[in-house]
């Protein structure tokens, strides 16, 4: 798969601008908020707001709303999960905690899409496309799996992992001292076993 470039300018009038894509020779796949003037790129505007990502702070409850938008997405869900063997309802709290099921949220650091991958995290993962919902699914799903490989399906860790790097959670030995990301593992691990509960009700 060919890289995945972002070139986003993440204040409010770069977004209200509109996001462009277009493909280059090779394959690549980029989105900007700067038009392309007369370039030769066959850009095309993307229709539809590009909306902040929520903060990773926030409270971590699952409503009525997060269920019903969860439901457009659960079968590739449950799919990825399988794939790459996860539990399904971890790709939910990360989901959850990430975009709140938004395909359309950017992060201030540009971190894109339903799993909020960061540009070079999804050429690893081979996403062509970050905000194909289904490439960015599998692409966050299969980036859990290699942090389950890396730190052997410690919950903690891995989350820990997906929000501040798997550097900083082998440089500490476990969740790093950052406000954001102990916020962070709190609201997933929280979102997990709310998750787990309505399926356990559900059955």
């Amino acid at each position: 798969m060919r890289a995945v470039l972002l070139a986003i300018l993440l204040g409010s009038p770069a977004l209200a601008g509109g996001i462009y894509k277009y493909v280059e020779k090779d394959g690549t796949i980029v989105y900007t908020n700067v038009p392309p003037g007369k370039k030769p790129m066959q850009a095309r505007r993307i229709e539809g707001d590009f909306r902040p990502a929520p903060s990773p702070t926030s409270p971590a409850k699952v409503t009525e709303y997060s269920k019903k938008a969860m439901t457009e997405f659960d079968e590739l869900i449950t799919a990825a999960a399988i794939r790459y063997k996860m539990p399904p309802n971890l790709v939910r709290a990360v989901m959850h905690a990430e975009s709140a099921f938004d395909p359309t949220a950017v992060s201030v650091v540009g971190a894109s899409g339903l799993m909020q991958l960061m540009p070079g995290t999804a050429r690893e993962m081979y996403v062509k496309d970050i905000f194909d919902a289904k490439e960015n699914i599998e692409g966050g799903v299969r980036y859990l799996r290699v942090l389950a490989n890396e730190f052997d399906g410690d919950m903690v860790k891995m989350v820990a992992a997906y929000n501040a790097g798997p550097d900083a959670v082998r440089k500490y030995g476990g969740v790093p001292p950052y406000a954001e990301t102990q916020a962070y593992v709190k609201k997933v691990v929280a979102l997990y076993f709310q998750y787990k509960q309505q399926e356990e009700l559900a059955r």
